[in-house]
């Protein structure tokens, strides 16, 4: 009985370890496959979220300033034929 127990202990130890190996593996393909695809991205001059929001907010900033600038054209162009 005591070498079933040796020959299933040493199963396990090599079914682990392959395990661990895999893994390894796995992590290491990921790494590599995240590299290229910032790589990729890099090339693209693609913008990031932040760069995007900050110029939305600055069109919506320009949109209202200009919305405003028109009532104010418009109210001195009223006053300009009223008199």
């Amino acid at each position: 009985m005591q070498t079933r127990n040796k020959i299933l202990d040493d199963l396990s130890q090599l079914m682990t370890n392959a395990m661990g190996v895999a893994q390894g593996a796995r992590d290491e393909a990921e790494t590599a496959f995240k590299g290229m695809v910032d790589r990729w991205l890099a090339d693209r001059d693609f913008v990031t979220r932040e760069e995007f929001d900050a110029v939305r907010a600055m069109a919506q900033k320009a949109r209202e300033e200009n919305e405003a600038l028109k009532s104010r054209l418009d109210a001195l162009e009223a006053r300009k034929t009223d008199a």
